[in-house]
């Protein structure tokens, strides 16, 4: 779906570019356009001041390279793409970029701005050989509420803005560490003017640093998932965000970095008499000064950084539980860190419709980059073909109202319909409630159901104009979903498993 979507709004640029004396600023815009639209989903990361958005960023990336201190540098939007070899880039308001050199500290990295204050930097952009950025750039950005001056502008700056720039975010993940009305006000702002202000629902809320509940209790996790349910239902953010998912970023971004010597180390505490392990583990002093333990203070305390205290009893009880190597601690720390989830969503949610909101964005921009009255017949022509071809547009806009103002329909015919719109992702499975993997024959099956169902719904002549028509646009979904079974799979389905030869008895 997104490939024809793509293909249209190329279509568009190119007719664009040959419009009759096009100025130079516009020409340099519509190439910037060109780009954003070859690019993969870029996925923005915002919060309040320590939330712990870069250490959730080195988590997805999966390598500790993103400064996490109170530098100069955390004060600048950095964008992270993939590129064969690692590099930095310094560009400034004035538009003139230069390369930095790349110095990495206990592996993170650090920028040497040569003497350029902050205040210059339009932002600073980071290539890096990950496999994770191969189809995702990621865009770190300033704490919001920062007591520092002019740092919580430039978040605001990039991510807030009135009209459509190439140079926008496509999606955003939010942290919080719980729910404040700076949260929601930065929500609100961005939801108003995400994809050109179509409201798409694209942003994901993220419960942040998840594992420090309860004071960093074994179950911490199970409290923060409780927390993070009612934060889901809440009226004020449901309109703003697809869900809210608890994460423990220092604890995901250690599972995917983790090193053979910090295994051994954690395979120690786990090894000492319970009343020794429970005392060094109650407090992060008596962790790097207590005795019992075999290891050199320095180590202790780069274990508390890299682990936390909470992270340091996880794993310990996870070794005391059976984990035999450092493979297997990751994966299971991982497992509990709750980053595999975010991936998850983001890779069924947001991906498939990075598309649909490059498009949008476009859609609302043209206007200001050659206006309707200029336009010659071709472009005129190439931006009514990319209107028809933008249906996921349509569904990004219907789910919107369905977050904010509803459907007049009753909770659970709502909840199946932002399912079908795509809310838990946009695979057949995923629209149609049917476990991964599910076979075309269920596929097929469901999806016939389900379209009598809303056939059915949409002719009631008890709803509303605006919630007939809303129940029509779920039938085409539904019929949209139908048509994307493979024929084979289908013919298969509806074919009896034994065919008499032809010539047989009638």
């Amino acid at each position: 779906m997104s490939a024809p979507l793509l293909t249209a709004a190329l279509e568009v640029v190119d007719e664009a570019e040959r419009t009759p004396g096009i100025p130079p600023e516009v020409r340099d815009g519509l190439t910037r356009w060109r780009m954003r639209l070859a690019e993969p989903l870029r996925l923005g990361i915002a919060g309040i001041v320590k939330a712990g958005k870069s250490t959730l960023l080195n988590a997805l990336i999966g390598e500790r390279i993103a400064p996490t201190d109170a530098g100069e540098c955390t004060r600048v939007v950095t964008w992270y793409r993939y590129g064969q070899t690692p590099s930095a880039t310094m560009v400034l308001r004035s538009g003139e970029a230069r390369r930095l050199a790349l110095t990495r500290v206990d592996g993170r990295l650090e920028f040497d701005l040569q003497g350029t204050g902050v205040h210059e930097v339009e932002r600073i952009e980071v290539r890096w050989p990950s496999s994770s950025l191969r189809e995702l750039v990621l865009i770190d950005t300033p704490g919001i509420e920062s007591a520092t001056a002019g740092t919580s502008e430039r978040t605001d700056a990039f991510l807030i803005r009135p009209e459509a720039r190439p140079d926008d975010a496509d999606a955003l993940l939010y942290l919080m560490r719980h729910m404040h009305t700076a949260d929601l006000a930065f929500l609100e702002a961005f939801a108003d003017t995400a994809a050109g202000g179509t409201r798409a629902v694209n942003a994901i809320a993220v419960l942040s640093r998840a594992d420090e509940v309860g004071a960093g209790r074994l179950d911490a996790m199970l409290s923060a998932r409780r927390i993070a349910e009612r934060y889901r239902t809440d009226p004020a953010l449901r309109p703003l965000a697809l869900t809210v998912l608890p994460v423990a970023g220092l604890l995901a971004e250690t599972a995917r970095t983790l090193r053979e010597r910090e295994f051994a180390a954690i395979r120690a505490v786990a090894a000492l008499e319970r009343p020794v392990r429970e005392g060094l583990l109650l407090s992060v002093d008596r962790f790097v000064r207590g005795g019992g333990l075999d290891v050199p203070a320095p180590q202790r305390r780069a274990l508390v950084d890299r682990f936390g205290i909470s992270g340091l009893r996880l794993a310990s009880a996870l070794v005391r539980g059976g984990v035999r190597t450092s493979q297997e601690l990751s994966e299971r720390m991982l497992e509990q860190s709750g980053l595999e989830e975010v991936r998850a969503l983001i890779t069924r949610s947001l991906q498939p419709r990075s598309a649909a909101f490059k498009v949008g964005a476009l859609q609302a921009a043209l206007d200001e980059l050659v206006p309707a009255s200029g336009r010659p017949a071709a472009l005129a022509d190439a931006v009514e073909r990319l209107q028809s071809a933008a249906h996921a547009l349509h569904d990004i806009e219907l789910l919107a109202r369905s977050r904010t103002g509803g459907l007049g329909l009753d909770e659970a015919e709502t909840a199946e319909a932002e399912r079908l719109l795509g809310i838990d992702g946009v695979g057949a499975a995923e629209r149609l409630g049917l476990p991964a993997g599910a076979g075309a024959p269920a596929l097929r099956s469901r999806a016939e159901q389900l379209l009598v169902q809303w056939r059915s719904r949409s002719e009631s002549p008890l709803l509303t104009r605006q919630s007939a028509r809303a129940c029509g646009q779920i039938v085409r979904v539904v019929e949209g979903v139908l048509s994307e079974i493979p024929a084979a799979d289908r013919a298969a389905a509806r074919s009896p498993a034994h065919v008499e030869p032809a010539g047989g008895p009638p």
